[in-house]
């Protein structure tokens, strides 16, 4: 082969290598790494919280990223609800996937979807890392819970698919997670290698019923779990397994497979499930030849450095018979042909500096939006008698659990805020596993009640069945105040307790929004 074939071969293989990543990085502005690596083939970037200020600094940033190339992919992990990145400062303007379940009205999950895609597509990202089509069938799941519509797999399924067609209807192609499943399991993946083990027939008529809903619904991406089902493949993830992405999630409908032929898109590959077993260039390299067609990586990595050394590994991987060239290929032609879906969809030319959020928020006397309509008839009550709305300021007490890296601690979260404003001089404080290990229940709350002095207790908690020291500092408060309003945020599994007990199915700041409302009564203007 002569030189100039060699170099021009090379070229085509290290642009493939390139096209097929989909990294972070660091800052409000473009790295000047991202703008050159743009030019040599990056075909995606994914932002995150990290990288939102406002979002004309967002719509601003995405426009600097396509006066290089046109045509790149921005992604985001953006499910609303506890999982935002656009208003990761603030919290949602949209109540999440649990919230929309219990309302179990398809076509406002779709108008929620579509609106939250309007609001990505002002920004100039097109491709956003949702939604989760997870069944949560086990309530203690650490991971999932609130971002999971339900336990049903078929609710499940009747909102992932309308939530796919609500979102792309702007323009902003979803990616349907986490297949084949991520609801059965009590380990996080983030931290190590959850292991589901069920038998393929309860795989097929639970876990995927709801992918199979959105591959009806026309999703445009679908993203690989890093979790094991020996019943699949009894030694590799769903990532990095053919038998999870070529057999399972590629194959037709007539040999047992879902038919889907969009982009796959993996999870982030330097989640230690991948790697600390595989390491990230192994990693990669087997999800490649597994059947994946992008690699999420940023959450964690966002620098040049990984980028290039995974860009090399795929391309020594080629080189060294480990990765065929025409699955490299057959990759990096998905990616840009989801790139061509998004001109085609009105995406080319969005995100123009300056661009605003629609209905960014629904002020006071303003139309409720779809979000805040979701987050009201969400809201679940249970009164021991009739209540008579707040009035006076409260004390609220947030039992506050540590977050999930997929959630992440920067976002605010409980409804001190919202009350706060709708009862001026409302004080609070947070209660943590840490304090109440150290301290004890009974001291703690005795704590608690000393702060509250002789205001009402407004005691808020997220997932309580799932933190015993949570449960059960709960349990001491309402014997002690038997007059304790009690905001369960997450998911709604402990019994109802406290004068009256609120259900919001999410911690979202619209979710707080609803709470705060129904507390003072104040839900009745809009």
């Amino acid at each position: 082969m002569s030189t100039t074939r060699t170099r021009a071969a090379t070229d085509t293989l290290t642009r493939d290598a390139l096209t097929v990543l989909q990294p972070g990085f660091r800052g409000t502005t473009a790295p000047d790494w991202v703008l050159r690596r743009l030019d040599e083939g990056l075909a995606a970037v994914a932002v995150f919280g990290r990288n939102v200020e406002s979002p004309d600094r967002l719509a601003a940033l995405t426009a600097q990223l396509r006066a290089v190339r046109d045509d790149v992919l921005v992604a985001v992990d953006e499910e609303g609800g506890d999982v935002t990145r656009l208003e990761v400062r603030t919290g949602s303007s949209y109540p999440g996937n649990l919230a929309l379940g219990a309302v179990d009205d398809p076509a406002l999950t779709r108008a929620v979807a579509r609106d939250l895609g309007r609001r990505l597509a002002a920004c100039g990202i097109h491709l956003n890392w949702a939604p989760c089509a997870d069944v949560n069938s086990d309530p203690g799941n650490p991971v999932i819970g609130v971002r999971s519509f339900g336990d049903d797999p078929a609710l499940v399924a009747r909102h992932t698919a309308a939530y796919v067609d609500g979102l792309q209807s702007a323009g902003v192609a979803a990616c349907t997670k986490h297949f084949p499943g991520h609801g059965d399991t009590a380990v996080d993946s983030h931290h190590d290698m959850p292991r589901v083990g069920v038998d393929l027939a309860t795989l097929r008529e639970r876990e995927l019923v709801p992918f199979r809903a959105a591959v009806a619904a026309g999703t445009r991406a679908v993203m690989s779990a890093h979790i094991l089902l020996p019943a699949l493949d009894p030694v590799r993830p769903a990532t990095l397994s053919p038998a999870a992405l070529h057999g399972l999630l590629r194959a037709p409908e007539a040999e047992g497979g879902l038919g889907f032929d969009g982009l796959i898109v993996t999870d982030g590959i330097e989640m230690r499930a991948i790697s600390a077993a595989y390491g990230i260039e192994r990693g990669s390299v087997l999800a490649l030849a597994a059947g994946a067609d992008a690699l999420c990586v940023g959450g964690g990595l966002s620098d040049e450095e990984t980028v290039l050394r995974l860009r090399d590994a795929l391309v020594r991987a080629v080189r060294d018979g480990d990765l065929p060239e025409e699955r490299l290929a057959d990759a990096a032609a998905r990616v840009r042909a989801l790139a061509e879906w998004v001109r085609g969809a009105g995406g080319a030319g969005a995100g123009a500096s300056g661009a605003s959020i629609p209905g960014a928020g629904a002020e006071e006397g303003a139309a409720p939006t779809p979000g805040l309509i979701a987050a009201r008839r969400a809201l679940r009550r249970t009164a021991r008698e009739p209540f008579t709305p707040l009035t006076e300021p409260v004390h609220v007490a947030a039992f506050t659990p540590v977050a999930n890296i997929a959630v992440g601690d920067e976002t605010p979260w409980g409804v001190a805020a919202e009350l706060t404003r709708l009862l001026p001089g409302t004080t609070t404080t947070g209660y943590g596993a840490e304090r109440a290990t150290a301290e004890g229940t009974e001291q703690l709350v005795a704590a608690l009640l000393t702060e509250a002095g002789r205001r009402r207790v407004v005691a808020v908690v997220r997932d309580a069945h799932r933190h015993p020291w949570m449960a059960g500092a709960l349990t001491t408060l309402v014997a002690a105040r038997p007059d304790t309003v009690v905001i369960e945020m997450g998911v709604p599994q402990a019994p109802p307790c406290g004068a009256l007990h609120l259900a919001t199915h999410g911690a979202a700041r619209v979710c707080a929004r609803a709470a705060a409302e129904a507390l003072t009564g104040a839900a009745a203007e809009g």
